[in-house]
C-alpha cells in the first residue's frame, strides 16, 4: 500500500490488535470491530485495488452499524468503514432522508 498523508497511522497494539493512532481516544465499540484483528491495509486499498475482502469482513462484524455511523458523522474520506467505500458513503450522504422522499403512487 502506498502511504498517504491523510490515512491514519496504525500500529500493532496489545494482543496483536491494531491501534488507530489518529483518534485522540478510540470509541469503545472500535475494540470489538473485526478490523481491529486484521491487517489495516485491507481497509485502505490503493487506487484500482479491490476492497472486496474488507467489505466481506464488515458483513460479519458485530459493530458494522456503529462504524458506518461514525464514518458518516465524521466525514471519513478514505477507506472502508461499516462495509462501504468512500464513494458509497458519499452517495449515501447525497440521498435525501427517507422522510423527504416523494410518496409512491
Amino acid at each position: 500500500m502506498t502511504p498517504h498523508r491523510n490515512l491514519p497511522a496504525v500500529r500493532a497494539g496489545r494482543d496483536n490488535r491494531w491501534v488507530w493512532d489518529f483518534l485522540p481516544e478510540p470509541e469503545p465499540w472500535m475494540a470489538s470491530g473485526l478490523c481491529a484483528q486484521t491487517d489495516p491495509e485491507a481497509w485502505y486499498p490503493d487506487k484500482g485495488e479491490s476492497n472486496r475482502d474488507a467489505k466481506r469482513t464488515c458483513l460479519a462484524c458485530p459493530v458494522q452499524g456503529e462504524c458506518l455511523s461514525y464514518a458518516l458523522k465524521h466525514d471519513e474520506r478514505f477507506g472502508v468503514w461499516g462495509g462501504m467505500s468512500e464513494r458509497e458513503r458519499r452517495k449515501l450522504k447525497r440521498r435525501p432522508p427517507l422522510a423527504e422522499l416523494p410518496e409512491a403512487s
